[in-house]
């Protein structure tokens, strides 16, 4: 096998392919990438039995051929090559890496012992790649962090015929956000639903972006449920969290007529300093009344602090405690310059319910995307 290749293209290609590997794996064989020399170019792909990432890339081919090499290994080879084309060839085990003055050689692997990476061709439908890379960042940093309750740990797709939601949840806040679906020849599909790793889900906005439009395509083989979203030559392949999603758009109210409206860039700031004399875990009080909005924060004996800044307030004085950091996780995905606050209310009229963060256009204008997220200091769900 030989070849030559732009090293820039070489090098986005292979660090494409070893992006989704995980740092450790049981398999050593899992960590390498399968670079394949056909005759129109280059496929360069990695699978580690949940995740694969694929891409095809132009390339002068010489001989066609198969080599398996340590991944993250040829990634940073590739990035810190010098500004010259890259040479790659084989002689039985041995590769032979060499771009301007740097030579390097390495081991192969063995292709015969690595898995077949799926393939799914039936496609769903389309995405439009900004937004939906933009409603992964919103509403992924809700999904949960810990593995013990793994179906918590994904983001839920509902797909209808010309809308796809995104939903996820760690039982202390929601977020959902709406975009549109294009179901493409599939016109009378029925609803799909589809839960994704989040960690995958957020490679893939990070990745696809900027690509126009994303075609996802959802198939089963072999009992493997997948998820395949494809753009730019570039596809990555993902198995879903079996399981049941808790039913978490009930909780969402239908209308909320207490709320306050805030400059969102002045509440972060507020936020940000206020919890500098909390300690970890510890919440922070929001006074909302027609004089502004007070946060205040009792750290220790030694330390305490407070702040006010202005919020016009419909509806009654209301006083909640809230967790900094996932206030701040909901704020950072509202895209406007204000944000309003809604106060949802329980059953018992001394404790207030979860509050609803929306983006909110200007002071009077409600924001124009689907954007909710749904905070409580405790547990939301049981």
């Amino acid at each position: 096998m030989r070849f030559q290749a732009n090293r820039d293209v070489f090098s986005e290609a292979v660090s494409f392919a070893v992006k989704l590997l995980p740092q450790r794996t049981t398999l050593p064989i899992l960590s390498g990438v399968l670079i394949e020399a056909t005759e129109t170019g280059l496929i360069l792909s990695s699978f580690d039995y949940e995740v694969s990432a694929q891409t095809e890339i132009a390339a002068d081919v010489e001989e066609t051929g198969k080599v398996l090499v340590s991944g993250r290994l040829l990634a940073e080879i590739a990035s810190r090559m010098p500004n010259a084309p890259v040479r790659f060839s084989t002689n039985e085990s041995r590769i032979t890496v060499s771009c301007g003055t740097a030579n390097f050689t390495l081991l192969s692997m063995p292709v015969e012992e690595y898995p077949s990476i799926p393939q799914v061709s039936a496609q769903s439908g389309l995405v439009p790649a900004e937004d939906f890379a933009a409603a992964v960042s919103q509403v992924a940093v809700a999904a949960s962090r810990d593995d013990v309750t793994p179906v918590i740990t994904g983001v839920q797709l509902q797909i209808t015929e010309n809308s796809i939601s995104l939903v996820a949840t760690d039982r202390y806040r929601v977020a959902v956000r709406e975009i549109d679906w294009d179901p493409g020849a599939n016109q009378a599909q029925e609803p799909i639903t589809a839960l994704v790793p989040a960690r995958t889900l957020q490679e893939v906005g990070k990745t696809f972006g900027h690509s126009g439009t994303i075609s996802v395509a959802i198939t089963n083989t072999d009992d493997r449920e997948l998820i395949a979203f494809t753009a730019d030559k570039k596809t990555v392949t993902s198995l879903l969290i079996k399981g049941n999603y808790p039913p978490v758009r009930r909780l969402f109210p239908e209308n909320v007529d207490n709320y306050a409206v805030m400059n969102t860039a002045e509440l972060i700031e507020a936020t940000r300093r206020v919890q500098l004399v909390l300690e970890r875990e510890a919440a922070l009080r929001f006074s909302f009344s027609a004089d502004g909005l007070t946060l205040e924060a009792i750290g220790s004996e030694q330390a305490q602090a407070s702040e006010t800044i202005d919020a016009i307030l419909s509806g009654g004085d209301t006083v909640v405690s809230l967790k900094p950091q996932f206030l701040l996780d909901g704020l950072g995905a509202v895209h406007s310059e204000f944000v309003r606050i809604s106060f949802t209310k329980t059953e018992n009229p001394n404790k207030p319910g979860p509050v609803l963060i929306t983006s909110q256009t200007s002071r009077e204008q409600p924001g124009a995307d689907s954007y909710r997220y749904l905070l409580q200091p405790n547990l939301l769900l049981r």
